[in-house]
């Protein structure tokens, strides 16, 4: 299992309200009692900040809100002392514009970093610098034009993120080269992976055309940049130059936002050489309308249909990876579940229903103590630059109300997921001293660490046996999926087999003729609801008498057959 720290928001150790690298350190602990495998660390390198640490301005430095190196390789030590591997985010669409690379390219039109980055002139017959100048109307994914103009120059360079964020141009060698040689830099430092930030955004198509636009001003450029026409070559030239024969046991996975199954078979398929699994996004776009800011309710019929397809499409080749939350989404348990009443219960129930899955498990911190979304009623409270331009982009345009946008920041907000981790219950859930850079939840009086360790039934307590379960069956880790009942609204069940092979030796050490192979069996069963539901009978048919391996209530003298109560969870095995 893979576990995210988004470092600012896990544990400040000096009082300045900002999480840090001695704050990880200090809680690592939690980590192993959690039965984490690897830690995913978001970024933590040298950055303005413009983008909280995805505006990277040196990729060999460490960000002194953060610490500095020294405490990265202390950290990085008292990991591996606790068998725990640690991974670093890898921002390489883009850097800053503040790095030296970009300095040096917008310095002049004939420096030699120039096509180190993306400069196009204005558009044919337009003035430079003017709305609707830029060279092709993409839209930013943070709101308003791809494209920054730059006057000393007289051209413009390309940003799919903020305007801070120049995209790094990938046709060029001695960018690759560049990259590939801090890559190792860190590897040689003792890291253990890359996940790697985008990764499938940056081979874009020649010529840069224009983009379908749907409102507004601006165009949608994804189809001209999205797993472009070099994306697979430069990932194997990246693991050649990068990974091919380095003893240790390396981890990598690609952030590919729009990717299909059939792009995702090819990134992950071990004889390609490219990464070891990817994050799709189709789950986390299913309440989405026209926009995320379009807010849907949930219908569990098309999330059977995303995870179906992406476990069978990955079954023979590749494969999958399993999150709900990260820095970007909002806490599953206010998304898909009930954060009032059926907090633990529907935190426990989504929890099974994902883990249950074939693929690597990832947990964003928080997410093992049920955290809820932040709640903000102001948009004074928020600080995410997603949030606050799509904001402002949309109130402007006349196309959404404050208060419409106030009621989707609050259900998808970035800032959701980057409140403080709550710890404790005192002032500021023993995140800081000070004061926190975001807002700590409210409800951490209730909801925090202290309180969940200390209760056998709590939803961390859970997740812990959901690890664990990874780590002992292993029919949970490698068994064949199967969808069951896809067209039920409320009742999400799937089956796991696994073949075992037949023992070759008996006990004593002496081949046993009688050994025959097994088969071992789960039956995965979640009420995704607040309300009673029936099992269809062709589920059920042939799990009499199977044991219980695990579920989300512990009152088994009150679980009924064939009956889910409301986010209700059971994991049936036979063999």
């Amino acid at each position: 299992m893979v576990y995210q720290v988004y470092p600012r928001s896990f544990q400040d150790s000096d009082g300045d309200g900002i999480g840090d690298l001695p704050g990880i350190e200090q809680r690592l602990d939690h980590l192993v009692a959690l039965g984490v495998d690897v830690v995913w660390l978001s970024p933590v390198y040298r950055s303005p900040q413009d983008d909280n640490g995805y505006d990277i301005s040196d990729y060999q430095d460490i960000d002194p809100m953060f610490g500095t190196l020294e405490d990265f390789d202390r950290l990085l030590a008292a990991a591996h002392d606790r068998g725990l591997r640690v991974v670093m985010d890898l921002v390489v669409n883009h850097s800053s514009d503040e790095h030296a690379w970009f300095r040096e390219s917008r310095a002049s039109r004939t420096d030699a970093r120039r096509d180190w980055y993306w400069w196009r002139p204005a558009r044919e017959g337009m003035e430079p610098g003017t709305p609707g100048a830029e060279p092709n109307n993409w839209r930013s994914f943070f709101g308003g034009p791809a494209w920054e103009y730059d006057e000393a120059t007289g051209e413009y360079y390309l940003h799919l993120f903020s305007r801070k964020q120049p995209d790094l141009n990938w046709e060029n060698p001695d960018v690759r080269r560049a990259v590939h040689d801090m890559m190792t830099w860190w590897l040689d430092r003792g890291v253990d992976g890359f996940r790697m930030d985008v990764i499938n955004l940056i081979s874009k198509v020649p010529g840069l055309p224009d983009g379908e636009v749907h409102y507004g001003a601006y165009g949608d450029g994804s189809p001209y940049y999205t797993s472009g026409p070099r994306v697979h070559e430069f990932l194997q030239e990246m693991h050649r130059e990068v990974f091919a024969g380095r003893p240790e046991k390396l981890l990598t996975v690609g952030e590919t936002p729009g990717v299909t199954i059939e792009d995702g078979v090819l990134f992950t398929d071990p004889e390609r050489h490219e990464v070891d699994m990817v994050f799709q996004f189709e789950h986390v776009g299913i309440d989405h309308g026209s926009s995320k800011w379009d807010v849907k309710p949930l219908r569990l019929t098309d999330l059977k249909a995303t995870f179906g397809r992406w476990q069978v499409g990955l079954a023979e080749r590749g494969w999958n990876s399993l999150y709900w939350n990260n820095h970007d989404q909002p806490r599953i348990v206010s998304r898909f579940g009930d954060d009032g009443e059926h907090r633990v219960a529907s935190a426990k129930a989504l929890a099974l229903l994902l883990h249950l899955h074939r693929g690597t498990p990832y947990v964003y911190q928080g997410e093992e103590l049920g955290m809820t979304n932040a709640g903000f009623t102001s948009i004074d409270q928020y600080q995410d630059i997603e949030s606050l331009g799509h904001f402002h982009e949309l109130v402007d345009a006349g196309v959404a109300t404050e208060e419409q946008m106030l009621v989707a920041l609050r259900a998808m907000s970035r800032d959701n997921a980057r409140t403080p981790v709550q710890w404790d219950a005192s002032e500021h859930a023993g995140f800081t001293t000070g004061t926190p850079w975001l807002a700590v939840n409210p409800n951490h009086v209730t909801i925090n660490a202290e309180a969940e360790r200390a209760d056998d039934g709590s939803v961390f307590h859970f997740y812990r046996r959901l690890v664990a379960l990874r780590h002992d069956v292993p029919v949970v880790a490698l068994g064949d999926f199967h969808m069951l009942a896809p067209d039920h609204e409320a009742v999400y069940a799937f089956t796991r087999t696994l073949d075992l092979p037949a023992p070759t030796e008996g006990p004593d050490g002496v081949a046993s003729a009688a050994s025959t192979a097994s088969r071992d069996e789960l039956l995965v069963l979640v009420n995704v609801g607040g309300a009673e539901q029936e099992v269809p009978p062709e589920v059920l048919a042939g799990w009499e008498g199977a044991e219980v391996l695990i579920a989300t209530h512990d009152d088994a003298a009150a679980r009924r057959a064939g009956v889910l109560r409301a986010w209700e969870g059971v994991v049936l095995r036979r063999s």
